[in-house]
C-alpha cells in the first residue's frame, strides 16, 4: 500500500515513545516522559498527524485503543518484530524498561519461541536504578559511570526496591564506597537478567533494548555474562514503538 503512514506508540510507565513510518521506513521519532498522565503525552504525539493508522503497545496500549482508535499489539510481539527487523540474525531480545523486564527467545524467522516478563515488581528495572541512584546521591548517568570505575562490587542481598534502598542507605552510613555499591547493584541486576535469558533458552545474538540499554555498566555486564554477541540499537528505547508500527505494515501486506 504505497504511501501508508503508521504511527507506532510504546506507552510505558517512564516514557512514551513514538515512531512514524512511511512505507515501512522511519521518517520521524520522539521520546517524552510519561509524567502523571501518559495518555495525554501520547495524545500530543497523535495530534501531530502525519499518519493513517496508529498501533500502540506498552502498558497503556488499551487506553490508546479507546482514546485514539489505535490498533494494539503486545509488548512481546512488538519487541520481537522491532529487534528482528533491526538485526535479522538476532535470536533473543532483552528489554529492561521503566518498570518491567522482558527476556525473549526467537526462532530463525524472528518469531517468539518463549518469553519471560517481570511486570509485577520493579526489581532490576529503570525505576529501581532511579531509586538506587537517589539513595547514593548520584544521577542515573553518574550511577553507571561509578559502577564502571569500581574494581569490585559490594554484595547486595535484596532486589526488592524498598529493601534494597534500605540496604544501600545502611551501607552508605557504614562508610562503604559508593562506587562499589553501585557496582554491586548492577551486578545483581545482571545476574537476575541473565537468569531470565537462560530460563527462556536464549541463544545466539541478543538485542538489548529499552531505556536501561543506554546504561554502559549494564551493557558491559550483560556482554560479559552472555555467551554470544550482544547488540545495542542506536535508539534502543524506540524498539517497541518501531515494532508496533511494523506489525501494522506486515498485516497490511498479507
Amino acid at each position: 500500500m504505497t504511501g501508508m503512514r503508521v504511527l507506532g506508540l510504546d506507552i510505558g510507565s517512564r516514557s512514551v515513545d513514538a515512531v512514524w513510518l512511511c512505507d515501512g521506513v522511519i521518517v520521524n521519532a520522539a521520546v517524552a516522559d510519561s509524567g502523571f498522565d501518559p495518555a495525554s503525552v501520547a495524545a500530543a504525539f497523535v495530534a501531530r498527524g502525519a499518519h493513517d493508522a496508529i498501533v500502540a503497545t506498552g502498558y497503556g496500549r488499551h487506553v490508546a485503543r479507546d482514546s485514539f482508535a489505535a490498533n494494539v499489539v503486545t509488548e512481546i510481539k512488538a519487541y520481537a518484530i522491532g529487534a528482528s527487523t533491526l538485526f535479522p540474525h538476532a535470536r533473543a531480545v532483552l528489554d529492561i524498561g521503566g518498570q518491567d523486564t522482558k527476556a525473549i527467545s526467537l526462532s530463525e524467522n524472528g518469531r517468539v519461541t518463549d518469553f519471560e516478563m517481570n511486570d509485577k515488581c520493579a526489581a532490576g528495572t529503570g525505576k529501581f536504578l532511579e531509586v538506587m541512584a537517589k539513595a547514593l546521591g548520584y544521577s542515573l548517568e553518574e550511577l553507571g559511570s561509578a559502577s564502571m570505575a569500581a574494581d569490585s562490587g559490594v554484595q547486595i542481598s535484596s532486589m526488592c526496591t524498598v529493601f534494597a534502598e534500605s540496604e544501600v542507605t545502611g551501607l552508605v552510613h557504614r562508610g562503604e564506597d559508593r562506587g562499589r555499591i553501585a557496582r554491586g547493584l548492577h551486578e545483581s541486576i545482571s545476574r537476575r537478567t541473565l537468569g531470565a535469558l537462560k530460563r527462556v533458552g536464549a541463544r545466539g545474538p541478543l538485542v538489548f533494548a529499552g531505556g536501561v540499554a543506554r546504561n554502559p555498566a549494564m551493557v558491559a555486564l550483560v556482554r560479559a555474562g552472555y555467551a554470544d554477541e550482544v547488540l545495542v540499537p542506536a535508539q534502543a528505547q524506540l524498539v517497541g514503538a518501531y515494532g508496533a508500527a511494523l506489525s501494522y505494515v506486515a498485516a497490511e501486506s498479507v
